[in-house]
């Protein structure tokens, strides 16, 4: 009698286990959502990554990750700032969307963002490079993760390059300096009939590490200090300008160099993902050619330092509950050998210390692509020479970018017109003027 209760007993509490696994197999999982910049719609090692997680561990704990946004940085950053601020017609914020500090800093509260202190052990940040961890604390709060950072690299159409050395002598190692490089695109734009030889993906990241490399603060108080070093950066540029050897179109630098308007051009290292082995011109002729990556230039006598790029994926506020299902996505995709495929798959640096110590050169060791194998190379010499350099966080960081990287432009595209309308006798003048002008803009 004994055992047939105790047999009885045991199959219930069997009946009772079977009845709850059903239950939690059959409760709707969480789903977060997600806005991010890596990759397109189609081909994106993110959205691959988001796939694997939801069949894996997103199936057994009753999590889905759903992208509803792939663009770039920009268009998110407006459309946080939208959603945040309530714009009509915006949409919602999501659970998960990748960041700079500067659009942290554009939110109209702060705490609408998870503190990850709140979610990762001390110990578990330790695990991330320290560098990486400060650049996405904003007031004492961690509202960054890191997931994939780059640095800013100067790529080389060489195909294209190198029909101008035979005839011009020209020689990559002059691209070493910032004085190099100018001097040689105005070169090329005298050789090539009035083409430009080089565009910088962000103007303001030029002169920002340039004046600071050279020993004096870029900002002051007010905004930007236009003191002797940014003169000493502002000739080279100008001059290459007005002589129309750097490019002044908007955009990203990505498009000139794929179109053959540009052969060389300094934008992140993740840009790699963008380019390709052939270019295509307006005439929709195109060229197979060899892309190479080198270190970014710098001003003679002047730091290596170079800006350290990439964005961060931030949390927004919601329920404990779904706050959890985020860190469980987070913490799957920053494991060392994870984060280290997913970063060399776009040309980005892992983020923790194990990923570069142990993974990364093993990950090296088998690039197949040209390109990547020359980005990497270019990455390894930077991190071994170069010191990183951080933004300040101010509050009026995204609006001095915004201002300068327009007016600059527009100011010398106005100089490069009356350049071409008055010649070579006009040029010191105009240099001095569309400086004197650009600082006049700034005036309070």
């Amino acid at each position: 009698m004994k055992k047939r209760i105790f047999m009885l007993a045991a199959l219930a509490a069997g009946l009772v286990l079977c009845l709850a696994a059903c239950g939690e197999n059959n409760r709707e999982p969480i789903t977060i959502t997600l806005w991010h910049v890596y990759g397109g719609e189609v081909n994106s090692p993110m959205n691959t990554l988001v796939d694997e997680f939801n069949h894996t561990v997103g199936q057994e704990q009753g999590i889905r990750v759903r992208v509803d946004s792939v663009s770039n940085s920009g268009v998110i950053h407006e459309n946080v700032l939208a959603a945040a601020y309530k714009d009509p017609g915006a949409p919602a914020l999501p659970d998960l969307f990748v960041s700079y500090p500067k659009t942290v800093l554009a939110l109209p509260d702060e705490n609408i963002l998870a503190d990850y202190h709140d979610y990762f052990t001390d110990e578990e940040l330790d695990s991330y490079l320290p560098e990486f961890i400060e650049e996405g604390t904003v007031d004492d709060r961690l509202v960054i993760l890191p997931l994939a950072k780059s640095t800013e690299i100067l790529f080389v159409n060489k195909t294209a390059f190198d029909r101008f050395s035979a005839e011009t002598g020209a020689a990559l190692d002059e691209l070493s300096t910032w004085e190099g490089l100018y001097a040689m695109a105005e070169r090329y734009a005298e050789w090539s009939g009035g083409k430009s030889f080089f565009v910088h993906d962000y103007h303001f990241n030029y002169f920002q590490v340039g004046v600071e490399s050279l020993g004096e603060s870029f900002f002051d108080k007010d905004g930007i200090a236009f003191g002797p070093a940014f003169t000493r950066a502002w000739k080279p540029y100008a001059r290459a300008a007005l002589t129309g050897g750097l490019w002044l179109g908007s955009g990203y630098a990505t498009e000139p160099l794929r179109t053959g308007d540009v052969i060389a051009s300094v934008a992140s290292s993740a840009s790699v993902l963008y380019y390709s082995d052939v270019v295509t011109d307006e005439n929709n002729r195109t060229e197979k050619v060899e892309i190479i990556s080198l270190p970014c230039p710098i001003f003679e006598g002047g730091e290596k330092l170079v800006m350290q790029r990439g964005t961060g994926i931030c949390t927004v506020k919601s329920t404990p509950e779904r706050e959890k299902a985020c860190m469980t996505f987070l913490k799957w995709l920053t494991e060392p050998k994870r984060n280290v495929d997913f970063a060399t798959s776009l040309g980005y640096m892992p983020v923790t210390k194990e990923g570069f110590d142990r993974d990364l050169p093993a990950a090296i060791q088998t690039l197949t692509d040209p390109m990547y194998a020359s980005l990497y190379e270019a990455f390894l010499k930077t991190r071994q020479d170069y010191t990183f350099y951080v933004p300040p966080q101010r509050e009026d960081y995204l609006s001095l970018e915004t201002r300068f990287e327009k007016t600059a432009r527009l100011r010398l595209a106005a100089g490069r017109a009356q350049y071409q309308q008055q010649g070579a006798a006009a040029l010191d003048t105009l240099m001095e003027t569309t400086l004197e002008e650009l600082r006049k803009s700034y005036d309070r």
